[in-house]
């Protein structure tokens, strides 16, 4: 009889087993006394040796943001941290830059310093489930979205639903009388991206109001407000009859905003503009810009509440959507 025997006969993780032997960590009360009762039936006796190597585990959670520059990720990186630390666990906040492995970055912060989990944050993932299985802790993807097909039991993830999120917002412009609505977002033509999530969402509002999609008025670019500036410009320079723009992000939609005005036109007279994401600077923008807004800090707490439900073996992975809400400030209106 060994820790995995234990553990498959409790019905959950080694790591449980490991904690409730080490009386360490956080595990429920019933889960506690189930593993407990399976020890004593069995008469286990735990190695002295390994018990000790075990007593030097971390209770760290480690953060693993891509993006991390994303207004939109500051408060939920503010709740995430509160939510942690009122668990009596230290947080290791790691930013991710494009380009490089998630996981791997990860699996080295496991080894290095023996963490208890992790919560991604941002970013597409393009992983198998057998590298998700390589991590060997319990793990939560939040606000990403994977462009592998993974068995969902495979992970757990907190997320909105992009595509009809984007289709809300096109909508709500086509019913103010827009048929010329340009879309701007990162990566809006790889497959399975946020971008082209939300791409998909824009062109099934123009589909279901009878408007022929036109490539053309779609442009790539960063999730940041210079980006979303020269891709507005170059979007108006067009002469596409352009009345008004849905931006992925509040980010790119402030940096389209200005090259609105900065062309001598206005908002919501002659362009309407809308963003995504609901970041407090779009609000305090002159004017006003209506967004599709993320419950953020819901979303960060729900994440916390999941990964310690993992870490505590209460819980199988599971998978959170939440609902995304259209908020009108006034960058929007009615045209003839």
């Amino acid at each position: 009889m060994n820790i995995k025997d234990i553990a498959k006969i409790s019905g959950v993780g080694i790591s449980t087993v490991s904690r409730v032997l080490n009386n360490s960590g956080v595990v429920s009360d019933t889960t506690r006394a189930k593993v407990l009762a399976i020890v004593k039936q069995y008469n286990y006796v735990p190695n002295s040796n390994a018990r000790n190597l075990k007593k030097t585990q971390s209770n760290t959670i480690a953060l693993m943001v891509k993006g991390i520059s994303n207004p939109f990720f500051a408060n939920m990186i503010k709740e995430v941290e509160r939510q942690v630390h009122l668990r009596g666990c230290p947080l290791m906040i790691q930013q991710v830059e494009d380009g490089v492995d998630e996981i791997a970055a990860a699996m080295q912060l496991i080894r290095e310093k023996n963490l208890y989990g992790v919560i991604f944050m941002g970013g597409t993932y393009d992983h198998s489930e057998e590298e998700f299985n390589q991590l060997g802790v319990p793990f939560v993807l939040t606000t990403i979205t994977t462009m592998k097909d993974v068995d969902p039991s495979a992970f757990s993830s907190v997320s909105i639903d992009d595509v009809q999120s984007a289709y809300k917002a096109t909508s709500y412009l086509i019913s103010l009388g827009h048929r010329n609505i340009c879309f701007l977002a990162r990566f809006p033509f790889m497959a399975n991206t946020i971008g082209n999530r939300r791409l998909l969402g824009y062109k099934k509002a123009l589909e279901e109001h009878g408007i022929e999609y036109d490539p053309a008025l779609v442009e790539d670019c960063e999730y940041a407000p210079s980006f979303g500036f020269a891709a507005a410009k170059r979007l108006l320079s067009k002469n596409l009859g352009v009345t008004a723009m849905f931006a992925a992000s509040d980010a790119i939609a402030i940096g389209a905003a200005k090259a609105v005005l900065s062309s001598g036109l206005s908002i919501p007279g002659d362009v309407s503009v809308v963003g995504f994401d609901g970041i407090e600077m779009a609000e305090y923008y002159h004017p006003s810009l209506d967004t599709i807004s993320q419950p953020g800090v819901e979303m960060a707490h729900v994440s916390v509440e999941i990964l310690f439900d993992l870490i505590a073996g209460e819980t199988a992975n599971r998978h959170v959507v939440f609902e995304s809400m259209l908020v009108k400030r006034g960058s929007s209106r009615k045209v003839n």
